[in-house]
């Protein structure tokens, strides 16, 4: 359709093209009338002999040919990490040493630009907030993952093969479940995020009590106190660790403001779930892993490639570390 303020409409380009055509009048006379250059009135006039009046409407201006676009392989491999690893253009452009704006560029015209497009929506407005220093808030939570049998799991192998190395594994390990099932336990992945520079901290055990939560937070907060944060906040969501009397006397030995979320709202303490996710797709089940040994020894890489290099989205793209102090050591 055209523009508001365009000199021609169709109507008036078929008239323009039917006095040149039709009754012989020159391009630049025809111009002249209908205020237009005569280069224009001539491309009109072409049209018209070549199609008729459905040559007067607006055709796309999208190149024939793009030279310089985005080579398929390249493009593949775009696609293959955003729906295998759910990658956002910022990390993927610096995995593949391409600016954002051509990543994006691909995604949308792959219809992958928005992860609707490849996994539930949330379904309602969100809401944002970020502490203005480092330690202000500190988010706790835990993250249940089943433990990798031995010889691989079936995400990798498929259920059959993954369902025998479940069961020798119980068979090593003598472990049942109350229905006489075989169990391979669980991993307990304690994790703690800060708010402002989101640099996280994780631990794994095999259970989720409050002494494994209160050691969790003493270290954790040891471990930013030794990067120069004092940890002012801890917010948390109401599982029995946290409601614990061993948890609220630990938070007043340290001298922290106990917090807690919403019941039943997770949205709460999003960040700390969204980084979840992420731990799940960039660790837990990136790639791989022939026993759950292998798994643990993995984590601390995946920590300090995101917390020290992978760029992060809501704090404008650099790694969080960035954000938590300025000190060179704390960078490599």
């Amino acid at each position: 359709m055209s523009h508001a303020n365009a000199a021609l409409t169709p109507r008036a380009r078929l008239r323009l093209a039917r006095l040149i055509v039709d009754h012989g009048w020159s391009p630049a006379r025809a111009a002249e009338r209908y205020d237009v250059s005569w280069k224009t009135a001539n491309k009109w006039a072409q049209r018209y002999r070549d199609e008729r009046e459905a040559g007067m409407t607006d055709r796309s201006s999208r190149p024939h040919r793009q030279p310089n676009r985005t080579p398929a392989p390249v493009e593949r491999k775009i696609v293959h990490l955003r729906t295998k690893r759910r990658l956002g253009p910022v990390p993927l452009a610096a995995q593949l040493g391409l600016a954002p704006s051509t990543v994006h560029a691909v995604l949308r015209r792959r219809r992958l630009n928005r992860l609707s497009h490849l996994d539930r929506a949330p379904g309602e407005p969100i809401r944002r907030y970020e502490h203005a220093q480092p330690g202000d808030l500190l988010h706790v939570d835990v993250k249940k993952l089943g433990n990798v049998p031995d010889g691989g799991g079936w995400r990798y192998l498929g259920r059959q093969a993954g369902d025998r190395n479940r069961q020798a594994t119980a068979r090593r390990t003598g472990q049942r479940r109350g229905d006489y099932e075989p169990a391979i336990g669980t991993a307990y992945v304690h994790t703690v995020i800060d708010d402002h520079s989101r640099v996280a901290y994780a631990e794994i055990h095999d259970d989720e009590t409050a002494i494994t939560a209160t050691g969790v937070l003493r270290r954790a907060v040891a471990w930013h106190a030794a990067r120069g944060v004092t940890t002012r906040r801890v917010l948390s969501d109401n599982g029995s660790a946290y409601k614990s009397r061993l948890w609220s006397t630990t938070c007043n030995d340290l001298g922290i403001t106990m917090k807690k979320t919403r019941p039943y709202r997770p949205q709460t303490n999003g960040k700390i779930e969204r980084f979840h996710r992420t731990l799940a797709d960039g660790w837990a089940f990136t790639k791989f892993y022939n026993s759950e040994k292998a798994r643990r020894a993995a984590l601390p890489a995946f920590l300090h490639d995101y917390n020290h290099h992978r760029p992060h989205t809501a704090i404008g793209g650099v790694s969080p570390i960035t954000r938590l102090d300025n000190l060179s050591e704390h960078h490599n």
